[in-house]
């Protein structure tokens, strides 16, 4: 009769699940809401990085094209006043020989053709003077708007370099930034998984069978599964349920924009199996970590939080070969870590 009562008062209870399933969707809809944020906000913050980096690109091309713009004008800037200065000494040239003339013809020289030809060669000198006036003249003006042309260069050229640094720096104030969110975030994680840990130590006890190893909880595989087999054993209910409920109020504290997950991970010992059903210990693992993770679903936990992953005999915890070995070696771990 007592066993028929507590029956009856549990189904009783159940006519609270719909108001509970309400509220537990709009939950779900809201994590889903600020993580559809939150992606939104890294989706933004990369394509403003990306943004970043093209326009530093553009900028180092530029960059370069003044730098070889620079560079011709200084070479040419080098030949004209090569020129200059040879036009320089061939002007000088020539007033040392008009100088010599006109000294010839004031020495009154008695010789009228010597004067003649003195000068016929002094109007040629005064000539070829006059014309190496005029492209000094013209080189003179070339050189100075060359000289404002590299003014201008140089001084694009600085601006340019002053936008590459404003930019560099905006990258690594939004690099330094990322990086302290994450680590706000990891930290947070921690926090909680040290939670999850002492209230599962809690609701579990100090049971031979269900331990700690690392940042995992581990239960030996007897305790939810028969030998070979990876449907959940009816006296695993009650555990489970602990651990759903553990989980549900935990969620309930862990902020939206943190992407956790609940890894359950399957493990089996190193003897091999083949059967049509599970043709290596490989399919045991992932399908014992499958049904671990689709009993926490149907008791309230939320798909997108669970992860299951099977390692077959690959990860064991002793390398022996005695039955105590494999009996460690076969267990199901939970991992409360980041997506």
């Amino acid at each position: 009769m007592p066993v028929a009562a507590g029956r009856a008062s549990r189904r009783g209870s159940l006519n609270y699940w719909p108001g509970f399933v309400d509220a537990l969707t709009t939950l779900l809809l809201s994590i889903i809401f600020l993580l559809s944020i939150f992606i939104l906000g890294q989706f933004f913050l990369a394509r403003e990085i990306s943004g970043r980096d093209s326009v530093l690109d553009r900028l180092n091309r530029q960059i370069a094209e003044l730098t070889d713009l620079l560079a011709l004008e200084r070479s040419g800037r080098r030949d004209m006043e090569t020129q200059v200065s040879s036009l320089q000494s061939t002007l000088q040239a020539s007033a040392n020989e008009r100088s010599r003339l006109q000294a010839l013809i004031d020495a009154g020289s008695s010789a009228e053709v010597r004067a003649g030809a003195a000068s016929a060669a002094l109007e040629a000198e005064k000539a070829l003077t006059a014309r190496a006036l005029s492209t000094v003249d013209l080189l003179n003006q070339q050189i100075a708007a060359m000289r404002r042309q590299l003014a201008a260069l140089e001084e694009a050229l600085a601006a340019s370099e002053n936008r590459d640094r404003e930019s560099q720096a905006r990258i690594a104030d939004l690099g330094s930034r990322l990086n302290v969110a994450l680590a706000q975030r990891v930290q947070e994680l921690a926090r909680y998984r040290s939670d999850f840990f002492g209230r599962l130590r809690q609701i579990l006890g100090q049971r031979p069978d269900v331990r700690i190893v690392g940042d995992r909880f581990v239960f030996q595989s007897e305790v939810l599964f028969s030998a070979g087999q990876a449907t959940l054993k009816p006296e695993a209910g009650p555990e489970l349920d602990r651990i759903a409920a553990v989980i549900l109020d935990l969620s309930k504290e862990i902020p939206p924009d943190i992407p956790w997950v609940l890894r359950v991970d399957g493990h089996t010992d190193a003897r091999p199996i083949s059967s049509s059903q599970f043709p290596s210990n490989w399919a045991l693992s992932a399908a014992r970590a499958i049904s671990v993770v689709q009993a926490l679903a149907a008791r309230g936990i939320p798909p997108q939080r669970l992860v299951a992953a099977g390692f077959g005999e690959f990860q064991p915890l002793d390398l022996g070969t005695t039955d105590e070995a494999y009996s460690r070696n076969r267990r199901i771990e939970l991992k409360l870590t980041e997506r």
